[in-house]
């Protein structure tokens, strides 16, 4: 059983990760999507772990290999906890590797029996990321097509709640 993690903050969950996910699937027997609480992260997740998790589990709901997942601690140990034997990383750009081989490096040392993988973001998502789609939807930006269709609504309308 080749059982993944692909962990992230995924908030929100944009086109670009579910691409990766869907084929990190079609790779493995199971893929747990990990998602990271991240509270410090950035002022803080614009959604809840819970909110993220649900969003995740209906934009995924098509892979039946696939589980989502919270979690608060070292990625190494919740690899652990799900019996996950390789971390699968989307990436975009060189910047992106600079700071995953880093992280790849330093998850090696704490287990060597968990492997890291990248995929690479097709040329559609290079340029998306989260972060970019909160400015782009706080400032009345449409996102569709960046996100899926239940986060573009429930982008839309947390942003609405915080006005």
């Amino acid at each position: 059983m080749r059982r993944g993690l692909c962990p992230g903050t995924y908030d929100p969950m944009t086109s670009g990760h579910l691409d990766i996910i869907e084929r990190a699937a079609a790779l493995l027997d199971e893929l747990v999507v990990g998602v990271a609480l991240s509270p410090d992260k950035g002022g803080g997740p614009l959604f809840s772990a819970e909110e993220r998790v649900s969003l995740i589990e209906k934009a995924t709901s098509h892979l039946a290999n696939v589980s989502v997942r919270p979690f608060d601690n070292l990625l190494v140990d919740f690899a652990h906890e799900v019996e996950a034997t390789v971390i699968i990383k989307g990436l975009r750009a060189v910047t992106d590797f600079e700071r995953e081989f880093q992280m790849a490096q330093l998850n090696y040392r704490l287990d060597r029996r968990i492997e890291t993988m990248f995929i690479m973001a097709i040329p559609d998502y290079m340029y998306l990321s989260s972060s970019a789609v909160k400015e782009i939807a706080s400032h009345g930006g449409s996102v569709v097509g960046l996100v899926p269709e239940h986060v573009d609504e429930a982008l839309a309308e947390k942003l609405a709640r915080s006005r």
